[in-house]
């Protein structure tokens, strides 16, 4: 069952690519195909596309060019940034430190680490979901040689205390990284301000493609290449390049660059708009993460009684497309494990939906969330056995 009306908020999980950026792809999927480790005029060609978009990051990361390693997407720089940390430094330690509401991406990583010899430390959060930088300082040992925060949290979008943890990290000697997709386009960010070392980005979570993405290497830090073969990405991250991936990522963030402060300021409006409606006109609901300190694209939302799937169907038969958490573990049935890190029960859990907006969210859109929503819940709960009567 469809409606004619189609409302997207579930822009964490992935976005519609600009149509600037298809612009600025097509030629090279065509025209200017050649590879660029060639050495003849269409290697040149898309090598030059390659480093343009490097210079595209690094200036909007405040980054060296050479600093910027274009990967398949924002998991493989996780996994480039966390293994290449931590077995290219083994001889140092084995110690590693992480929060317990990381993207699976990072918490598998480590899981796989700590099959291969490593501890890891995976620090609580509070009720709102920070992790405390006192609990970092207080996690590290003499054989710590990783510290692995995420920017900003997918589920909950709670922005962590990323520049003093690096500066604590850096004072300590020890690799700090941050899993940044969620962050990167949405908030300003500054590797050299923020004390970071690594730093994870996606292409298709800022209006730019699938299968894209790249990692921020201060260029003091060495890792272990995940891949081997012709030694591409400065020898840490070896295939034939992306390029018209590349092309469409370093659009994507030339974009961002440009309109940074503006969409900041309209997409807090909207969501703001968005949070107060739902917990003013719907009760037994709650905000989960801080009010304050989040995304300005992030509201999550605990509905009491009902089931946070029956939510999703339901508003998806009105043509409003949301999410029962991380888009990465939604076929999971299982709790998110972001939300049991804040305290919330199982069942409370269950009842949560995330809502993200976009590029392209209006107040339209949410205008017609708030007037179909209400009556979504009111109708499920009287069905619930644990409904409110």
């Amino acid at each position: 069952m469809t409606t004619e009306r189609q409302v997207y908020l579930d822009h964490g999980a992935t976005t519609p690519v600009d149509l600037e950026v298809v612009k600025a792809m097509l030629p090279y999927f065509t025209e200017r195909f050649g590879n660029a480790s060639s050495l003849h005029t269409p290697g040149t060609i898309a090598r030059e596309a390659i480093e343009n978009a490097r210079g595209i990051l690094s200036k909007f990361l405040n980054s060296k060019e050479d600093e910027i390693i274009f990967t398949s997407s924002g998991t493989e720089s996780d996994n480039l940034a966390i293994k290449g940390a931590a077995f290219k430094n083994q001889d140092k330690g084995r110690h590693i430190i992480t929060s317990s509401i990381e993207h699976p991406a990072v918490l598998k990583t480590c899981e796989f680490l700590e099959k291969h010899g490593f501890e890891v430390t995976y620090l609580p959060v509070s009720r709102d979901g920070f992790v405390s930088v006192d609990d970092v300082k207080k996690a590290i040992r003499k054989d710590t040689i990783l510290i692995s925060i995420m920017y900003a949290n997918n589920e909950i979008g709670t922005i962590q205390p990323i520049a003093e943890i690096g500066k604590l990290a850096r004072e300590k000697g020890i690799i700090f990284h941050t899993d940044a997709v969620q962050a990167v386009g949405k908030l300003k960010i500054d590797v050299e301000k923020d004390n970071i070392d690594l730093l994870s980005l996606s292409g298709h979570k800022i209006h730019g493609p699938k299968g894209v993405g790249a990692l921020y290497k201060r260029k003091e830090i060495q890792l272990e290449p995940l891949m081997h073969g012709g030694g591409h990405e400065f020898g840490l991250r070896s295939s034939t390049e992306n390029v018209p991936g590349i092309v469409g990522l370093g659009k994507a963030i030339e974009i961002c660059g440009k309109n940074m402060n503006s969409e900041i300021q309209r997409m807090t409006k909207l969501r703001d708009k968005l949070i107060d409606g739902i917990l003013r006109n719907i009760p037994d609901t709650r905000l989960n993460g801080s009010r304050k300190n989040r995304l300005p694209n992030n509201a999550n939302i605990t509905f009491s009684h009902i089931e946070g799937e029956s939510i999703l169907l339901s508003l998806d038969a009105k043509g409003i497309s949301v999410s029962t958490g991380s888009a990465c573990s939604s076929k999971s049935l299982k709790p998110s494990h972001v939300l049991l890190a804040l305290g919330l029960k199982p069942e409370e859990s269950h009842g949560s939906i995330r809502f993200t907006l976009g590029r392209f969210t209006t107040a339209e859109d949410i205008d017609y969330v708030l007037e179909t929503l209400p009556e979504i819940v009111k109708k499920l709960r009287d069905l619930s056995p644990f409904g409110k009567k």
